[in-house]
């Protein structure tokens, strides 16, 4: 067994995910995700603007953002999103405890600003779900700033020296 499939069901079954819905799901998650890569997050989503619209599955991983869409009547899947994490800008979480969800936004790499409510069920699986954010973006998000802290004063003593 690969160690996407080691840590794929037992996310799910932590998600409260049936195995029906796992079952329908998983041709289009092998297909984005590569067998080396460890799952950090399965959930349920949807749209915070239509709560009452179609159900999305997050998938997030160390490498990559996949995310199917499945109509509720039908059941009809299709890939919504699949990217890497490097192709994502302006990740957010906000957590809220009192409505037991976390919403979760990040911009694509074609500039659409996705958003996406999750339902925790409990308030402590909210902060749980800010945890696994922060595990896997927080990194980045702190080497993105530091990089962008130290291009600045180079950038600005470069201009100095041209303008003298």
């Amino acid at each position: 067994m690969d160690v996407f499939s080691r840590t794929f069901l037992p996310a799910t079954g932590e998600a409260g995910i049936p195995m029906a819905t796992v079952s329908r799901h998983m041709p289009i998650f092998r297909r984005c995700v590569e067998a080396g890569d460890a799952t950090v997050l399965v959930a349920r989503a949807l749209r915070p603007e239509r709560p009452l619209g179609r159900e999305f599955l997050l998938l997030l991983t160390y490498r990559r953002l996949v995310i199917t869409q499945e109509s509720r009547i039908l059941r009809r899947l299709r890939l919504h999103l699949n990217t890497d994490l490097r192709h994502l800008a302006n990740v957010t979480w906000h957590p809220d405890p009192r409505l037991s969800a976390i919403e979760f936004a990040a911009t694509a790499v074609d500039g659409i600003r996705e958003r996406f409510w999750i339902h925790a069920g409990h308030p402590k699986q909210v902060w749980h779900l800010d945890a696994l954010f922060s595990h896997v973006f927080k990194p980045k998000l702190i080497a993105q700033r530091t990089a962008g802290i130290n291009a600045t004063p180079y950038a600005s003593f470069a201009d100095h020296l041209v303008g003298a």
